[in-house]
């Protein structure tokens, strides 16, 4: 259920009305559904894709999926959960066509060679001390293939099975691809962090 202000006066919206009207065709709730979620798709596309112009075509791509799609989204019992729900439903599909896109144009990444003994993953904690803006932040200091595997694992759910099939990439190299983004991330923070303290 979201709250809108119109004017001065509150409107109650229940997003299982707003959507059945997008399936049963209605204009009106397709661009209030587009506007109020544009900036979530938005923020999901460009942890993958950072070009602007490519971006926002994706989202609108991503978009078109949704409204097609929406009859198959199934919200849980729980209505306190519908929002998180469908908000999970769209990232799946936003990080699917932002993958798909890298999967077809892979000029888009760049594929680091791997080394037998790079194979070898040192076991590397969660980065606990960074939060989560933190790292989205920190993400655009990672190579690409990195940045696109640490999205696609800590922060989207895939597993590294998913991961191997979706970048058409060995899984063991997704393992250390990961490692090696966490590593990254560490050694990013700590500098951040020290240039932060020593300008104060």
């Amino acid at each position: 259920m979201f709250r809108k202000t119109i004017g001065s006066a509150r409107a109650v919206i229940k997003l299982d009305q707003i959507i059945d009207k997008c399936i049963s065709g209605d204009v009106k709730s397709k661009e209030w559904l587009y506007k109020f979620f544009y900036g979530y798709i938005m923020a999901i596309t460009i942890r993958y894709i950072t070009k602007t112009h490519v971006a926002e075509e994706l989202v609108n791509d991503s978009f078109i999926k949704i409204f097609n799609h929406l009859h198959h989204f199934k919200f849980p019992d729980e209505s306190l959960a519908h929002l998180k729900a469908f908000k999970g439903w769209m990232a799946r599909i936003t990080s699917r066509t932002a993958i798909d896109f890298l999967r077809i144009d892979k000029n888009h990444y760049h594929i680091e060679e791997l080394a037998d003994e790079d194979i070898r993953i040192d076991p590397i904690n969660v980065i606990n001390k960074i939060q989560f803006e933190e790292i989205l932040a920190l993400l655009n200091e990672l190579p690409e293939i990195q940045r696109i595997i640490f999205n696609m694992f800590e922060i989207e759910g895939y597993s590294h099975e998913e991961i191997s099939q979706s970048l058409n990439i060995p899984l063991k190299n997704s393992r250390v691809y990961l490692a090696r983004a966490k590593s990254r991330l560490r050694l990013a923070y700590q500098r951040n962090f020290e240039r932060i303290e020593n300008a104060s």
